[in-house]
């Protein structure tokens, strides 16, 4: 929603601004501009990228368009169940946390916490190390290395899309003044027109230089840096199950560990130690 709103600012006080200052918008009415420009930026979009990232265009902007789905209410939840899940390795050993890592769907244990239930990958990421620990892999040096290995390809995964479109907003420019050549070049077959008509074809071509960086940097750029920045919220939320499990491994006790994964989220979606507290005093036993 903050991605149309911006949009519709932009559109408003670029073409406003214009109007206001006297010109006429029907000039950067520019149809053939707009087909170079954006058809070969397509063109070379699907040039420049697997049919991996291609399938996944669509998605992303969905993605960028509905803004990080993990917040405060998320990250308490998986607070709650890391803390569920520690206890009952301290007080009944890690073989029990083997019939939950086995059948997840069919987990009574899980089931407590819908959010990450049904969360498919995130139940995977946690159920695999899960699995790991309860099979003695206990170094936790070792199984930080794996994480992090795994976690930088989820991300790299995950920020293909973001990177290929951001690719293609740095190509617009350019594309604009190949535009703007072409105009040019059209232009110069009418010289023997008088100033009112090479005036109003040199203007034209100006447009796609005009449009090229207007597309950039007030559109396509921004959309890729929402969509990352929304693909970097949701590595936090592996980060955080990450920094829990490893603070398990050494040793702590589950509210010890719970702070250590709430320590690694960001300020602004971060539970307070007092509501993870209360939060998890309401847990039932295990």
């Amino acid at each position: 929603m903050l991605i149309i709103v911006g949009a519709i600012i932009a559109v408003l006080c670029t073409l406003g601004g214009y109007a206001a200052l006297g010109g006429h918008l029907e000039v950067l009415w520019q149809p053939f501009e707009v087909v170079i420009i954006v058809g070969t930026g397509i063109g070379a979009f699907i040039i420049s990228n697997p049919k991996s990232v291609l399938k996944k265009v669509g998605s992303g902007v969905g993605v960028a368009l509905k803004g990080p789905k993990i917040g405060k209410k998320e990250y308490l939840e998986l607070l709650s169940l890391l803390y569920q899940v520690f206890r009952l390795a301290k007080t009944k050993g890690m073989l029990s946390l083997e019939s939950h890592v086995e059948n997840p769907r069919d987990s009574a244990l899980f089931q407590q916490f819908p959010g990450i239930y049904n969360n498919s990958k995130a139940m995977t990421f946690l159920c695999d190390y899960l699995r790991l620990m309860s099979l003695n892999a206990e170094d936790p040096h070792t199984m930080e290395a794996l994480m992090d290995e795994e976690i930088e390809s989820h991300e790299h995964e995950s920020t293909s899309v973001s990177s290929a479109i951001q690719t293609l907003a740095d190509g617009l420019p350019a594309l604009g003044i190949v535009a703007a050549v072409l105009g040019v070049i059209k232009t110069m077959g009418s010289i023997s027109e008088p100033p009112e008509v090479l005036g109003r074809l040199i203007g034209g071509a100006l447009v796609g230089t005009f449009l090229g960086v207007w597309l950039s940097y007030a559109f396509v750029g921004p959309l890729a840096s929402a969509m990352k920045q929304t693909y970097e919220a949701e590595t936090r939320y592996y980060q955080c199950m990450k920094a829990g499990m490893l603070a398990h491994l050494h040793g702590y006790a589950p509210a010890v560990s719970i702070e250590f994964a709430r320590k690694a989220l960001y300020p602004h979606v971060r539970p307070d130690f007092y509501e993870v507290e209360e939060t998890t005093s309401a847990l039932p036993s295990v």
